[in-house]
């Protein structure tokens, strides 16, 4: 199911541990939030039970794509 990430741990409670749920609208946490209304940052959505991030122009608009996702993969695994 897509929901955003504040859906994501109502969800996760009630549908159980194998059900997938995929978060639109993650910023890492020093990315600005643009023009969205439900944004997380990707430790918050994983910690709220999203089973995948969709992170899109954080990355897209980066003059260094490659290194802006080490930079997100990075923060998420607590680096």
């Amino acid at each position: 199911m897509v929901a955003s990430p504040e859906d994501a741990a109502d969800l996760r409670s009630c549908f159980g541990k194998d059900f997938l749920i995929v978060t639109p609208g993650i910023r890492p946490s020093w990315s600005a939030m643009d023009d969205q209304k439900r944004a997380s940052t990707p430790q918050a959505a994983l910690k709220n039970g999203a089973s995948y991030l969709v992170i899109g122009r954080a990355i897209t608009s980066a003059s260094d794509p490659l290194g802006t996702l080490k930079k997100i993969e990075d923060e998420i695994n607590g680096v």
